[in-house]
């Protein structure tokens, strides 16, 4: 029996196209207490054994509302999937799902569905940020649905997840990210429909191990990782009949040991190149292609951390991840919207204190990707803490993006002011700016922080900066000629500068020296 299940252990990875499958089966995704995405036609996948004809019944607990039914064949691999109708908000519905076997999800609601990822600030849970007494205490939101995937690399694409959904309560939301639970709660407050919440994170991790194959494949400026997976992989499947053709001459070896209790050897390893954690695509396998292409509204994306030292590449890479993500999808160019790291002190070394400032202009950089938006964290981080406390703040700044540009509030304001041009005025630069509000101002009433300016030179100096209606003009008296301005360039800086609606200024410089 030991054997036996080692050997299991040991070929999965191989088996998974080909396993008989005996009876109808999902993944885990699709649950009881799930939520389904509205008003889009949503995928629904699973096995069965092939050929085998498959009935999918939605039903309203409301007696008048008829069931809802569709249908699907197993093709020869054992794979299925169809689509719901386009439905409202609402429920909660039945689904059954009946073949030879019938399994029965209840609790069903259909409203908005995000999937949120990144690293440990969005893995960080509820019970180890801001008040989290009080907020747990008070988390009782039976219609927003939570779903945590766990941390599994993998080498190959996996089929599936051990996930459950859960609704929020007390009990649920402790070690739930926050980041995700305050964007969500924020939605449902301002929605009042039901909002599903997938959190796929892992602390410490990159961003490469969470981008598909195809998002590299599509990134000309990634080439090198891009054949490195290809290699890993094209490498893999040629040393396959080798590491079989020793597995199972260890089996034959094993079996004998065992019956004469012979000194046992250690099963030949078969572990793929790209298993660990830190490898590319290796959490995209694992905790993102299970849930493809489980119907979304958007992804929510909390990283950089662990890039933090990549500058402007760190754009190419986020363009990788979020049309990597959109193409396996299938579901057009989703809402991506991500976080723009907080200050923190990384190095004391004069080069390593502009490392962030790089990486906070590579993730501006990325809102030229369509439907993207950036949530700024300049006045809300803690530069001696890594993973700052006030995730209500973060969910939120998120949750106004997706209001305003997903659930048509025209009277929010979603975004700080961000940097548009300059022009030379004599011995001044006026900066002028997208995003403005209802009129730019500084959070504390001081004068604004963090303006630095520089002649012919490329020497910056301490500037002052003054308002003057919609533009900041930045000057110094030992700066005869400027040329070039730069805002909130250190990985310390905590900048003033916001928009009468609280929500602060993007970091930038004017030229990139």
């Amino acid at each position: 029996m030991e054997l036996t299940l080692l050997f299991l252990i040991c070929f999965l990875p191989l088996l998974i196209g080909s396993i008989a499958y005996a009876e109808v089966t999902l993944p885990r995704v699709f649950g009881s207490n799930m939520v389904l995405q509205r008003n889009i036609q949503a995928p629904v996948w699973g096995w069965a054994p092939s050929g085998e004809e498959i009935t999918i019944t939605l039903s309203a607990e409301a007696e008048d509302v008829e069931p809802v039914k569709t249908t699907a064949v197993a093709d020869a691999d054992g794979n299925w999937q169809t689509k719901l109708p386009a439905m409202a908000a609402g429920g909660p519905y039945t689904l059954r799902i009946k073949g030879n076997n019938t399994l029965e999800l209840t609790n069903v609601l259909f409203g908005e569905v995000w999937v949120c990822s990144g690293q440990s600030n969005m893995e960080w849970s509820v019970s180890i940020s801001k008040d989290s007494e009080e907020e747990i205490a008070a988390a009782m939101y039976p219609k927003i649905r939570l779903f945590h995937i766990p941390k599994v690399p993998s080498g190959l694409p996996q089929q599936d997840v051990e996930a459950d959904w859960y609704e929020t309560s007390p009990e649920t939301i402790p070690n739930f990210s926050a980041v995700a639970y305050y964007f969500g709660r924020k939605l449902y407050k301002n929605l009042d429909v039901p909002i599903g919440l997938i959190n796929t994170s892992w602390g410490g991790t990159l961003i490469e191990p969470w981008t598909p194959p195809i998002g590299f494949a599509g990134a000309p400026a990634l080439a090198s990782i891009n054949k490195e997976v290809e290699d890993i992989q094209a490498n893999y499947r040629s040393q396959l009949r080798e590491k079989i053709n020793a597995i199972e001459a260890w089996v034959t070896e094993t079996r004998k040991a065992l019956e004469t209790e012979a000194q046992l050897k250690p099963m030949p390893d078969n572990t793929h190149p790209l298993m660990d954690q830190g490898r590319p695509t290796a959490l995209y396998n694992g905790m993102v292609h299970p849930i493809v292409p489980y119907a979304i509204r958007g992804a929510l994306w909390y990283q950089g951390e662990s890039n933090h030292q990549d500058g402007m590449i760190y754009h190419e890479k986020m363009k990788a991840l979020i049309n990597g993500w959109r193409e396996v999808w299938g579901q057009g160019d989703f809402p991506f919207y991500f976080v723009q790291l907080a200050p923190f002190n990384y190095s004391n070394q004069e080069e390593g204190q502009f490392f962030l400032p790089q990486i906070w202009e590579a993730q501006a950089a990325t809102l030229s990707v369509p439907n993207t938006g950036m949530a700024v964290t300049t006045d809300i981080g803690n530069p001696r803490d890594v993973h700052p406390q006030n995730k209500q703040g973060v969910g939120r700044r998120l949750a106004l993006w997706a209001l305003a540009k997903d659930y048509g509030r025209d009277d929010v304001t979603y975004s700080g002011p961000l940097y548009k041009s300059m022009v030379v005025e004599g011995n001044t630069i006026r900066l002028t700016f997208d995003h403005v509000g209802s009129g730019l101002t500084s959070r504390d009433e001081k004068p604004l922080t963090w303006f630095e300016i520089a002649g012919e030179g490329k020497e910056f100096v301490e500037a002052q900066a003054t308002i003057d209606g919609d533009t900041v003009v930045v000057f110094s008296d030992a700066v005869a000629n400027p040329v070039a301005v730069r805002f909130g360039w250190h990985q310390s800086a905590e900048p003033n500068f916001v928009n009468k609606e609280g929500v602060p200024a993007s970091p930038f410089r004017t030229h990139p020296w």
